[in-house]
């Protein structure tokens, strides 16, 4: 009984303060060479050969309020940060204060190219699980952050899949594919017909 609360009490301090790398064994280490940095929360693969993003959730509209998310009961406000593929207009979009921002160039497409196949007809057969969330960092039993993927840590960010040239080298990309662009040094997302890039 002792060793189910020491696991448990592990488990729990774990998440608590997690740091998670995705495809690759261990977060980016400080100038020690040891110290995973404590500033990510979240880190995917990162070699030179990566030609792989992460795929943001696709919605059907974008409003300040979370019954835009397809087949979705849930009526919790969106919290600013949010990034979604809007499937109406083929957008990449993030949500700020003032409303939401446009990530892409132009309209994009839901046709994978390689099989004709739309992608709206696969997602609109699916509902979505409202309860359904992962957190990085934070408490998530008292949580109440609306998000499939949330990041609750206040000193902490994630690092996107870094690629070279995603435009050049990811052969088929999917809509609402967002890496960041390590020959240009600037984030790409991918709408479904062209990679829009974005530099501070």
């Amino acid at each position: 009984m002792k060793n189910i609360f020491l696991t448990l009490s592990i488990l729990i301090t774990a998440c608590a303060s997690a740091q998670v790398a995705i495809g690759k064994a261990s977060l980016t280490k400080l100038a020690d060479n040891t110290t995973p940095n404590p500033s990510i929360s979240l880190e995917f693969y990162d070699g030179a050969d990566n030609t792989r993003g992460i795929i943001l959730p696709w919605v059907d509209g974008t409003s300040n309020t979370a019954p835009f998310i397809t087949n979705s009961p849930n009526t919790e406000t969106v919290v600013n940060g949010t990034i979604v593929y809007d499937s109406n207009d083929k957008k990449v979009k993030v949500k700020y204060a003032s409303g939401w921002k446009d990530l892409s160039i132009n309209n994009g497409s839901t046709v994978d190219p390689l099989t004709s196949i739309d992608g709206l007809t696969l997602q609109n057969s699916l509902n979505e699980k409202v309860i359904a969330k992962t957190m990085i960092g934070g408490n998530p039993t008292s949580d109440v952050t609306p998000g499939i993927l949330v990041l609750a840590d206040t000193n902490k960010a994630m690092i996107l899949p870094k690629v070279v040239s995603p435009h050049l080298n990811i052969k088929n990309p999917a809509p609402g594919m967002m890496v960041y662009d390590t020959t240009a040094k600037q984030l790409a997302v991918f709408n479904g017909t062209v990679w829009s890039f974005w530099k501070q």
